[in-house]
């Protein structure tokens, strides 16, 4: 079974940085995209960055552009969200998914298989 593990949250400053990272296993396909999604209470899901494991082409939400940066290990099959200059708006559960296939996908819906979020809260 697929298997993603995000971990790194945390309580920051504004203006701080944190990086989150995945750890995926289980898996066997050899193209897919991992994906970082934040949801903040009475807020729907958001997209908010992921990349293709095939060429490493990446996507950001215009809300973090700038600011986060999505980046893989394929050798440890774990995925980092290094987030930095962070605002109270940011505060959310993050979620880390995989979309088995290679195009990018913001859509939460076009994901298959999720791991449990990890809190991250920004303070001002």
């Amino acid at each position: 079974d697929v298997q993603l593990q995000a971990s790194g949250g945390g309580l920051v400053q504004a203006g701080g940085s944190l990086r989150l990272s995945c750890a995926a296993s289980g898996f066997t396909f050899d193209d897919y995209v991992i994906g970082w999604f934040r949801q903040a209470p009475g807020k729907e899901r958001e997209g908010v960055s992921c990349i293709s494991s095939s060429d490493g082409s990446t996507y950001y939400a215009d809300s973090v552009k700038g600011r986060f940066t999505i980046s893989s290990d394929n050798g440890k099959n774990t995925m980092y969200l290094q987030m930095n200059t962070l605002k109270p708006e940011d505060t959310a559960a993050y979620y880390c998914a995989m979309r088995r296939w290679r195009t990018l996908n913001s859509n939460a819906d076009e994901y298959d298989y999720w791991g449990q979020g990890t809190q991250v809260t920004v303070s001002s």
